[in-house]
């Protein structure tokens, strides 16, 4: 009874074992590498020694084998399984998985004129990620993701999140997700069928030669651009254009009988429109010099004063620059105006014409602005290094109709503004003679480092964009902006707080500890020009002070690249 018993446990055993292995051999006995179905091999060795020593008999055994075949018949019916992999759509010839993330700690400090101060400790991180590629038929594309919506900076401050009076209702705190976010930080198309031209559309990276003095580095204009090369010799000339959507205003047509909401209006679009020529000239193999010519012009601007609805961000008003203080004896709190210095945040402006959304005078009017820019570089290799000499003038060709209207602007707010029909007490001054000469703005730097690196004035080590293994830059510069002499809504918001009518120096180092972990320092300190003047500008990180007697910065980075 107990060897019939055990008999029959060897038999089960047994066949559970070779149903097992053939089962997970199957795959292999029926598919060769080149996925067609294999021989099966009728003879199996394990069989055969449990018959001879008698653990099963020859029948037992035929139906082992059996009940093993068609396991391995039903299996051989399954469709093979194909390597995990990620597909990509035939018409795309290749892709690059792009983007950094950064972790910073930042210093930033504004006085005013009185000497009152405000200090920004922050920890802060960015993180920008994209695709981009080539496709067939010259085609090319990009899309890229940042975590800032502040299209001048993509850097979120560690330890912040929602507060009463938000979309949210209540506080997303501690360790809130709910300033950081998933924006939109580059969508374009492109085509290149030539060597000699290249044509874009889309949210794109910024097409022109230009400098962080004009342009913050930050900024991924939207619209069309074309680019034109064409080489004589050891030149290269080319000329960019672009023509750029600067602000929507839909609807741009409704019937005069629809007035709420914008409706009722006959508008088009702002545009900023850029022409660019300039040339690359390779002097020797070590020795390259690189200059270009850009107009900006604007178009489409609508006055609030005209224009039924809204024209908010009021572009289209006259630029005032000015803060919100009234002049000795009106700087009480309680009367709103402040200590010289206060720029009245947070209080909109309600003239006609001069109208402004946070502040009580217009800090982004683009009136009067037909700005010339003169940017250049010239580039020198020795000894594994490469010294670079940068820098960039821009002169707004209708400066002084920009500075009488500000003057006259400003008078208006003194005389009109905030206080009439108030118990507030009236400013005690007057406004100043237009600053005709406050029309220029210039950029002089020296920069050396590594000879593996990409260099120009928004790139390079100290800006993120290339990162060889034990790379190294070091870059500084004098730069000067004075009040009407460019578009304010561009500025770089990490030089100099992003206002205008300071001046100053930066200075920048970098070191790749690997091919894509970059360390970074920065400082900054700048100072009024023209102490008549504000310091006009609509800054995100200290809003609070026009205008802004000095300014301090420091930046400590830790970058990873993809």
């Amino acid at each position: 009874m107990r060897l019939t018993k055990a008999r029959r446990l060897i038999i089960q055993i047994g066949k559970i074992f070779l149903v097992v292995a053939m089962g997970t051999a199957t795959h292999g006995w029926c598919q060769n590498s080149t996925n067609t179905p294999a021989a099966s091999n009728s003879a199996d060795p394990l069989l055969d020694l449990f018959v001879q020593k008698g653990f099963v008999t020859q029948q037992e055994a035929e139906q082992v084998q059996a009940e093993a075949a068609a396991l391995r018949s039903n299996q051989m019916q399954m469709p093979p399984m194909s390597a995990s992999k990620w597909e990509i759509s035939q018409p795309i010839k290749g892709v690059e998985l792009y983007g950094d993330a950064r972790v910073r700690f930042e210093d930033r400090s504004a006085k005013d004129p009185e000497g009152d101060q405000i200090d920004l400790q922050r920890f802060r991180y960015a993180v920008r990620l994209g695709l981009r590629g080539d496709l067939y038929d010259d085609f090319y594309y990009g899309v890229r993701m940042d975590t800032g919506s502040n299209p001048r900076s993509p850097f979120v401050t560690f330890g912040t999140a929602a507060s009463p009076g938000s979309t949210s209702g209540y506080y997303q705190g501690p360790f809130g997700k709910s300033q950081a976010g998933i924006n939109i930080g580059q969508v374009y198309l492109g085509w290149h069928p030539e060597d000699w031209v290249e044509l874009t559309v889309g949210k794109m990276p910024n097409p022109l030669f230009t400098s962080s003095m004009v342009w913050s580095p930050n900024i991924s204009p939207e619209g069309l651009a074309e680019h034109f090369k064409y080489t004589v010799g050891k030149m290269d000339f080319f000329a960019n254009f672009g023509q750029f959507i600067y602000q929507d205003e839909n609807p741009t047509y409704a019937s005069s009988f629809l007035q709420t909401s914008g409706l009722g209006q006959d508008n088009n679009n702002d545009f900023m429109i850029a022409w660019q020529g300039g040339m690359i000239y390779r002097i020797t193999t070590n020795l390259t010099a690189k200059i270009g010519g850009t107009v900006y012009s604007y178009y489409g601007l609508k006055h609030s004063t005209t224009v039924p609805g809204t024209t908010s961000p009021f572009y289209g008003d006259v630029y005032v620059g000015e803060g919100q203080y009234g002049g000795p004896g009106t700087g009480s709190a309680p009367q709103g105006f402040g200590t010289y210095g206060y720029s009245g945040f947070g209080t909109a402006g309600n003239l006609p014409g001069q109208e402004s959304v946070n502040y009580p005078n217009n800090q982004v009017g683009l009136n009067d602005l037909l700005v010339l820019e003169i940017p250049f570089q010239v580039d020198y290799k020795f000894k594994g290094m490469d010294a670079h000499i940068f820098g960039d003038y821009s002169y707004n060709l209708e400066g002084k109709q920009r500075a009488e209207a500000a003057s006259q602007a400003y008078g208006n707010y003194l005389t009109n503004g905030l206080f009439e029909g108030t118990t507030q007490t009236k400013p005690t001054i007057s406004t100043f003679a237009p600053q005709t000469h406050d029309v220029k703005a210039y950029q002089i730097g020296f920069g050396i480092g590594s000879d593996d690196i990409v260099y120009g004035p928004n790139q390079g080590l100290v800006y993120g964009t290339s990162s060889p293994r034990h790379s190294w830059e070091v870059r500084t510069y004098w730069q000067h902006i004075e009040q009407y002499s460019l578009d304010p809504n561009l500025l770089d918001l990490d030089v100099f707080n992003g206002v205008e009518n300071l001046q100053g120096i930066y200075v920048a180092a970098a070191y790749a500890f690997t091919g894509n972990v970059i360390g970074t320092f920065r400082y900054g300190h700048a100072s009024r020009i023209n102490d008549l003047l504000g310091t006009g500008g609509s800054s995100g990180d200290i809003p609070q002070i026009n205008p802004i007697n000095s300014f301090n910065l420091y930046q400590v980075d830790l970058t990873v690249r993809f």
